[in-house]
């Protein structure tokens, strides 16, 4: 990877008075009632880019998407409360664009004073920001690098999309890597290149497709890959064991099998697993043997002696990455895999990595102490992408 121009040598050129774009990662979860975020995580991590631009007196405008909305406005994506949240998080008002790049947008970055922050509307409410066409991708970019002098990209969960903020406006301006990217890139090329031993994986989530490439990217650099989640099913089915009602990829069954045969070992999976009644927080549950999953009940987390084994395992390690919750962790009942797990990581005498989405989400969820781990990805998939080797486009654009 050629060295990226970073956030310190565009502040060395001096931002005063300049306009800077910031593409940044705001995509938080919304209560679908309140409409209120119920994780300012992603906000925070771009706070020391945005700080630092304020400090030096740029006009900072600031934009993101959020959900999935269909290249048109919609109320529920709107990125209104994350402006609120943001002005309390820095500690002056964010002035907010009802749009993203039309008339409210144009007159609010134009009223920007130095020192003061401006967030553009969500901008995948704009159909340019995610075609496939590079024309119409190149025109809604041309709009969006009017509002800016220099480019920061600090919005590493976005880095894996050739969307037009993320890969076509760092063409069209001058452009460096903010805070966040500059330490997600490290982190991952720290577990890409020489990671100190023994190198121990943990991936859980719902599904082996998800994280077939992934797997096979790093089967032959881990010592222990420890295998949880719903996608930890698909395994124990190649090893010809009844799984119940559990979650299943047919068509995965006998790829994960040709997994384990070629993985000498490394791979570890339940032994025991929590099973329900139902997909539901108050459903009939107890502990099993992985062969002795009812045929009429379905796995929804791992059990205390998988949770034992894999702490073991995570206590020998000197370099750690997870990626993916142990169970259902949003209900109680079926949260324990997943913190057992994250707290043997925070034992453990190791360079910790959790690799963004709902691993991040789960460690916040559940109370834990964020310090206690080496970093904390903001990129679930970018995260993953990085570590199977492939070009991200985001990155590439900021090496240009």
């Amino acid at each position: 990877m050629s060295a990226l121009r970073t956030l310190d040598d565009l502040l060395a050129e001096g931002v005063s008075g300049r306009r800077v774009l910031v593409r940044a990662d705001l995509n938080v979860p919304l209560d679908k009632q309140s409409g209120a975020i119920t994780d300012d995580g992603r906000i925070r991590a771009v706070l020391p880019t945005l700080g630092a631009l304020v400090e030096a007196g740029a006009k900072v405008v600031v934009c993101s998407h959020l959900g999935r909305p269909k290249g048109a406005p919609d109320p529920q994506f709107s990125l209104s409360p994350v402006a609120g949240r943001l002005g309390e998080l820095l500690g002056a008002p964010v002035r907010f664009a009802t749009d993203t790049v039309g008339d409210s947008a144009r007159s609010t970055v134009a009223d920007l004073a130095d020192g003061q922050v401006a967030l553009l509307e969500n901008l995948r409410f704009n159909a340019g920001e995610t075609s496939k066409d590079e024309a119409e991708r190149g025109a809604f970019a041309d709009q969006l690098a009017a509002f800016g002098d220099a480019y920061v990209d600090d919005a590493f969960g976005a880095v894996h999309r050739k969307h037009a903020s993320v890969y076509d406006v760092p063409a069209r301006l001058p452009h460096v890597a903010g805070r966040l990217v500059l330490r997600e890139v490290e982190v991952l090329s720290k577990l890409t290149s020489e990671p100190e031993r023994p190198y121990v994986v943990v991936l859980g989530g719902s599904k082996v497709s998800d994280k077939l490439a992934v797997i096979e990217a790093l089967l032959p650099t881990v010592d222990r890959l420890l295998i949880g989640g719903g996608m930890c099913f698909t395994f124990l089915k190649a090893q010809g064991l009844e799984v119940g009602t559990s979650l299943l990829e047919k068509d995965m069954v006998e790829t994960c099998r040709n997994l384990l045969e070629r993985a000498d070992g490394k791979i570890m999976l339940p032994v025991d697993v929590v099973v329900a009644d139902a997909f539901a927080p108050d459903a009939a549950h107890d502990t099993v043997r992985v062969d002795g999953i009812p045929s009429h009940r379905l796995g929804l987390d791992v059990g205390p002696e998988t949770v034992a084994g894999f702490a073991a395992a995570l206590s020998q390690a000197k370099t750690i990455f997870w990626n993916g919750p142990m169970g259902v962790f949003e209900m109680a009942a079926f949260a324990a895999g997943t913190r057992g797990i994250a707290e043997a990581i925070t034992k453990a005498d190791a360079f910790s990595v959790v690799g963004g989405g709902d691993s991040a989400a789960a460690v916040r969820a559940l109370g834990l102490d964020e310090s206690s781990f080496g970093h904390i990805s903001t990129g679930g998939g970018a995260s993953l992408e990085y570590l199977e080797g492939k070009t991200l486009p985001g990155i590439a654009a900021l090496e240009n």
